[in-house]
C-alpha cells in the first residue's frame, strides 16, 4: 500500500478529531471538553487541532453535524426496511425519540447544541438532515394517499418541533426510558392527525 496523500492526511486527522470530540463532548458535555483532551483522545497536538478547527466551537459544530448525519443514515436506513410509508414514518419518529436516549446524543444534540451554536444554525443543520429525512418521509406517504395533501414543509417542520420538544422531555426526564412509550404514543397521535 503506497503513502497517503497530504489530502488523505489531512482528512483521517480531521476525522480522528472530529471522531474524539464527539466522544467527549457526548461523554462529559462542552464546558467540561477542552481542545487539549480533545487532541489528546485523537491522537495529534493542540496545534493540529487549532490547523483544523478555529477552535471549540468549530470542533463542537462538527460533532453536531456528525451526530445529525449518522441519525438521518439511520432513519433512511430503517424507512427503507418497513412495508409502507406510513410505517415508515411512524417507525422513524419512534426511533427519533429512542435516540434521544442515548447519553451522547441528548448531551450534543439537545443539551449543548442550542447554547453553544444558537437555534438558527441548529435548525439550519437540522434542516439538512433529520428534518429532510421527515419531510422525505411525509412526501412518500402523501403520494401513497397515506397523509392528506397540504403545505407539508410546513408540517414536517412542526412535527419536527413536537419530536425536538419531546427530545428535551427525555433528556430533562428522571426516568427517560419510563417517558418513551407515552411521547411515542403522542407523537403517533400527531401524525395521526395528519391523515386523510
Amino acid at each position: 500500500m503506497g503513502r497517503r496523500t497530504q489530502a488523505e492526511r489531512s482528512d483521517a486527522t480531521t476525522s480522528q478529531l472530529v471522531s474524539a470530540a464527539q466522544e467527549l463532548f457526548g461523554r462529559n458535555g462542552y464546558a467540561a471538553t477542552s481542545i487539549d483532551a480533545i487532541a489528546a483522545a485523537a491522537g495529534v497536538t493542540k496545534g493540529a487541532a487549532y490547523h483544523h478547527f478555529e477552535g471549540k466551537p468549530a470542533l463542537f459544530r462538527a460533532a453536531f453535524v456528525r451526530e445529525q448525519e449518522e441519525t438521518a443514515a439511520m432513519l433512511g436506513r430503517l424507512a427503507m426496511g418497513e412495508g409502507d410509508s406510513w410505517a415508515a414514518l411512524r417507525r422513524g419518529c419512534r426511533t427519533f425519540l429512542e435516540r434521544c436516549l442515548d447519553p451522547g446524543f441528548r448531551q450534543i444534540v439537545i443539551l449543548d447544541g442550542p447554547s453553544v451554536l444558537g437555534w438558527e444554525a441548529v435548525r439550519e443543520i437540522e434542516y439538512g438532515h433529520t428534518l429532510r429525512v421527515l419531510l422525505d418521509g411525509m412526501r412518500m406517504a402523501a403520494a401513497d394517499g397515506l397523509l392528506a395533501e397540504g403545505n407539508l414543509p410546513a408540517r414536517a417542520q412542526l412535527v419536527f418541533g413536537a419530536l425536538c420538544e419531546g427530545g428535551m422531555l427525555l433528556a430533562r426526564s428522571p426516568d427517560p426510558e419510563a417517558d418513551l412509550p407515552v411521547l411515542a404514543a403522542e407523537a403517533e397521535r400527531l401524525l395521526e392527525a395528519l391523515k386523510p
